[in-house]
């Protein structure tokens, strides 16, 4: 049995907590040891961009905004977890990162 560090990263966080909840049932179903998901950090990116698009006429800016949010997740899988937990559709939104120790 090994483990597996799994990274999800998306801007929409309804679509990061169903892949969230499908890992969570697949672990469940097989009877394995999972830790998460533990929420990290959201990353905000903020861009200052100015009204007036031609340069000319008062100097006023607004502000937007893109939250990346993040989530953790630790397992101890065997290759039939795995299989499982791989063939999960992932939404284009949230992009995933699955790191495999022995």
């Amino acid at each position: 049995m090994g483990k597996a560090v799994i990274k999800l990263f998306s801007v929409d966080i309804a679509k990061l907590e169903s892949v969230c909840d499908e890992i969570k049932a697949i672990a469940k179903k097989a009877s394995i040891d999972m830790r998460g998901p533990i929420p990290l950090p959201t990353k905000r990116l903020r861009v200052p961009v100015r009204k007036s698009p031609c340069g000319s006429g008062r100097e006023s800016y607004e502000t937007w905004e893109m939250r990346v949010h993040k989530r953790l997740i630790d397992l101890q899988v065997n290759e039939r977890a795995l299989r499982y937990i791989m063939r999960i559709p992932i939404p284009k939104d949230v992009n995933i990162e699955m790191e495999i120790l022995e």
